[in-house]
């Protein structure tokens, strides 16, 4: 039975978000700030997301480089509560066009952390954030809303899908040798405000600027341009608001069974050509859609996520319809122009060179 999700959930926790520049962990270091928490330490290298990100508030503390580095290691206090490990090399076609910083940003970080975990601070709750894409089978047919125990292809199509779920396995590794309540949090397609195209360090390619799908046809369709539809838009996904999903992350720590999975997903199968044409909608872009072929990395053509073992044991839903998120982050795009243009605008002259996707 889960427990009661409110405002003292976590008060005087001391708690560590690992990511928490970023674009989820931005919002779920907002939310705990709301609980009235004694201290929230957060870590991140900045290579995909920006400082505008990280609250100017006397309850956080920012370590700057990675979770890796011994020496950042060194600073961080030991009496965690609660520990949030969000941080990733971003994203598929990054890992791809350089599978070895993926590894550095994505496996080694992972490993490094759990170690200290286990062996110093000891903490109530570790929730790691996996990747939902890594588990779902690789289908252009009719999918099954897919499962946390569903089984898992040793073929992927990029280092991000491998390296996501090698973190599982070392949070496993810990979770059976010495304790370490590890949770995993399965991700599927997040959006909503705070994610920030162009945020961090050029990374290889031009994802790097346009980075998930929601926030590039968003940009693109503010500014009357035609969204870009891989394989004319027939991939699907599961669209969770981050708002819902940060919830997810919350009841996971509070409720969450050491060992297990949990997905954070809408439950809902979206096609991005349906994605695109309610963005164009909302925006009151009139501009047709751009019809492309096929992505030849991407096997993964439609899926989404079954949240029913989280509705079960987490109390876990998903509340905000697709249609009201995508308002909200326009609404909030609209706003952050700016922002967005300056962290864009730094990556040009990468960009203006053709780079192999």
């Amino acid at each position: 039975m889960s427990a009661t999700l409110d405002a003292n959930s976590f008060r005087a926790a001391k708690i560590l978000v690992v990511g928490g520049a970023g674009f989820v962990g931005a919002n779920l270091v907002a939310t705990l700030l709301t609980h009235q928490p004694s201290r929230i330490t957060v870590v991140d290298n900045l290579l995909s997301s920006d400082m505008a990100n990280v609250p100017a508030h006397d309850l956080v503390r920012f370590e700057l480089g990675s979770i890796a580095d011994d020496r950042v290691l060194a600073k961080l206090p030991t009496d965690i509560d609660f520990a949030f490990h969000l941080a990733c090399f971003h994203g598929n076609q990054s890992s791809i066009a350089d599978p070895f910083a993926d590894h550095d940003n994505n496996t080694i970080t992972s490993l490094k952390l759990f170690h200290w975990l286990s062996e110093r601070a000891r903490p109530k709750k570790v929730v790691y954030a996996a990747a939902g894409c890594a588990v779902a089978a690789k289908t252009w047919d009719e999918p099954a809303a897919t499962s946390e125990d569903a089984p898992i292809t040793l073929f992927h199509d990029s280092p991000y899908s491998i390296s996501k779920l090698i973190g599982e396995l070392y949070g496993n590794y810990f979770f059976r040798r010495g304790g370490l309540p590890f949770v995993r949090a399965r991700f599927q397609n997040v959006y909503g405000p705070r994610e920030i195209l162009g945020a961090g360090r050029w990374r290889g390619t031009p994802h790097t600027v346009w980075r998930n799908v929601t926030p590039t046809f968003i940009w693109k369709s503010l500014a009357r341009e035609a969204l870009p539809l891989d394989n004319a838009g027939q991939a699907s996904r599961d669209f969770i608001y981050v708002e819902d999903l940060v919830e997810g992350l919350l009841r996971c720590a509070l409720d969450g069974e050491p060992g297990e999975a949990y997905n954070l997903a809408s439950g809902v199968e979206t096609s991005i050509r349906d994605l695109a044409e309610a963005i164009n909608r909302l925006t009151g872009n009139d501009t047709p859609v751009d019809l492309r072929p096929a992505r030849d990395w991407d096997n993964s053509g439609r899926r989404y996520g079954d949240p029913s073992k989280s509705q079960a044991r987490l109390g876990f839903s998903a509340k905000t319809p697709l249609e009201e998120g995508l308002r909200r982050t326009i609404e909030w795009t609209r706003a952050h122009r700016d922002l967005i243009a300056r962290c864009m605008a730094q990556h040009e002259v990468f960009m203006r060179v053709p780079a192999k996707d």
